[in-house]
């Protein structure tokens, strides 16, 4: 089996019992290949995150434009241990929380309310305020996923932003297009 990727039996049983390392991931795909697997990984960001001058120009249009007794919170992880996902940010009133993701370029809705759906589940939120800019990708994509993004931001972002600016609750999960 070993020499099908070119290891010796002892090299490959070193890599089973996790005693080599610094393995490379084409080489452990190779040996997960021989015995029928298919070897996945995934990449998470870790550190500062690093936010590009639109996203941060954008969180900040939305950040001005809400109520200053709306608490808000930047970057705010999923309170899950071990996970490393996060908010953009997190708004805040006396008994309601949302959380607010920006993006720029949607171009997979099913992708993106998967994402959010799962972010929304273990995020402790009561709701999502996806937020994006008003760009012609944007009316695109939601004239396109209009459908699937009814469904998961039955408010109007027009009202949502409406209701923060007063210091309400946004009455629900809502797309705001700044």
């Amino acid at each position: 089996m070993g020499s099908a990727c070119r290891l010796s039996a002892s090299e490959l049983s070193r890599i089973e019992r996790g005693l080599i390392a610094g393995v490379s991931l084409v080489k452990l795909a190779e040996v997960c290949a021989i015995v029928g697997l298919d070897l996945t990984a995934r990449a998470y960001p870790s550190g500062p995150p690093l936010r590009d001058a639109r996203h941060g120009k954008l969180l900040g249009r939305f950040h001005g434009a809400i109520h200053s007794d709306i608490r808000w919170g930047s970057e705010v992880p999923l309170p899950n241990p071990g996970d490393q996902r996060a908010w953009d940010a997190v708004i805040r009133g006396d008994a309601w929380r949302y959380g607010v993701e920006a993006e720029l370029n949607p171009i997979d809705g099913q992708a993106l309310l998967r994402r959010l759906t799962l972010k929304q589940r273990d995020g402790m939120v009561d709701g999502v305020i996806l937020l994006m800019p008003d760009t012609r990708q944007v009316r695109l994509f939601k004239r396109e996923f209009a459908e699937l993004l009814a469904v998961q931001f039955p408010v109007k972002g027009s009202l949502a932003l409406r209701r923060l600016a007063t210091g309400l609750d946004p009455g629900g999960s809502a797309i705001v297009v700044l």
